[in-house]
């Protein structure tokens, strides 16, 4: 035990959080395996645990650019939106073609993530010259387009190739044999569902892997020193925009990922304010807040926690959404109290180390 504890106290701080993070979900995922195995969860229950992984990547990769950019985006379902749909475009071309389907799956996530972050470059290109409020409408707005235009987009294909069409489904001119890939506000029909819990537990371990990694790279510490200072980073040699942009773009690449998780989970996917809306990103945003701006593990608490929490409260009816609110004030205080965070400070692990290391020395 004791050289257990003082190899613990000898590893990096960052490596050090990033294994009890990844360890955290290695965990639940056993526990929740568990409980599957013994039939203490219901149906309804094991049909969230998919889009809990969606939620937790969305989570992480917004915190990217809120946290550790320090940039307000209030767009980021719209990157989420632009992966669903290219990864389930991909899939439902290829399902006759590729039938391996964890190749299928995986060049399919490759393509959503590429897809949500080119586009995250090219809109991060105008609209991070803003900042704050101005820079939270602008994604909004980008975000809102984004899911609008997608929701107005018909594509077909037959022995001529592939039809694009904003009319309607007429007017792409397609053959007899000829079939509707994405048919508007229907959207994609017969999806493969490729996507289960235990890849959306590795796709969460992947993305934390990403961004903290990122986070403790020279490129991470640049990143926060214009979010701490623009104007010294700046005077330092900073390249601002190239960091910006790659903040703004990984975070957009995971939304990405979190699409193609989420629409393989359907047999049919579309583009409606209630799977990719404004409110989807706020949500994100009240995760990430809630968990505590910059801090990637309470993010993820914070996902999980806010997501599987409505549902286990539904057989209290009128009481279920008190319930959610208190919790939500809870969590408040809980990451933003000077008081409580103090008391976190003492009963922490590197606090614990700390003392251990001094009672070793005495001896």
């Amino acid at each position: 035990m004791k050289n257990q504890l003082s190899h613990l106290n000898k590893m990096p701080k960052s490596l050090r959080e990033s294994l009890l993070t990844y360890a955290m979900v290695v965990v639940i995922f056993v526990i929740i395996q568990i409980m599957i195995s013994f039939g203490m969860i219901s149906n309804l229950m094991q049909g969230l645990l998919v889009p809990l992984c969606v939620y937790v990547i969305m989570a992480v990769s917004l915190n990217l650019t809120v946290g550790i950019l320090g940039e307000l985006s209030l767009g980021h379902a719209g990157f989420m939106c632009l992966g669903a749909f290219s990864g389930a475009f991909f899939s439902k071309i290829m399902s006759d073609i590729i039938t391996i389907n964890a190749v299928r799956f995986t060049l399919a996530i490759l393509i959503g993530a590429a897809v949500a972050g080119i586009f995250g470059l090219l809109i991060g290109m105008p609209v991070l010259r803003f900042r704050g409020d101005y820079l939270a409408i602008v994604t909004l707005a980008f975000g809102e387009i984004i899911k609008n235009v997608i929701n107005a987009l018909y594509v077909g294909s037959d022995d001529r190739g592939f039809h694009f069409s904003l009319k309607d489904s007429f007017a792409l001119g397609l053959d007899a044999d000829g079939e509707i890939l994405i048919n508007g506000a229907q959207g994609i029909v017969g999806t493969p569902r490729d996507s289960n819990f235990t890849i959306g537990i590795i796709l969460v371990l992947i993305t934390l892997f990403i961004v903290q990694n990122l986070i403790h790279s020279r490129d991470g510490r640049a990143i926060m020193s214009i979010r701490d200072n623009l104007i010294a980073s700046e005077s330092i040699g900073i390249h601002v925009t190239k960091y910006k942009l790659m903040a703004f773009s990984i975070s957009a690449a995971l939304a990405g990922v979190a699409g193609v998780l989420y629409s393989h989970n359907l047999n049919s996917v579309a583009a409606t304010p209630r799977n990719f809306g404004y409110n989807v990103s706020i949500l994100i945003l009240v995760f990430v807040v809630l968990g505590g701006i910059g801090n990637i593990r309470g993010g993820l608490i914070a996902a999980v926690v806010l997501t599987l929490l409505p549902e286990m409260l539904r057989d209290l009816n009128q009481y279920r959404m008190l319930i959610y609110a208190i919790v939500l004030i809870v969590m408040m205080l809980a990451n933003w109290s000077p008081q409580i965070l103090a008391w976190r400070e003492k009963y922490s692990t590197k606090e614990f180390l700390r003392k251990w290391k001094s009672k070793q020395s005495m001896k």
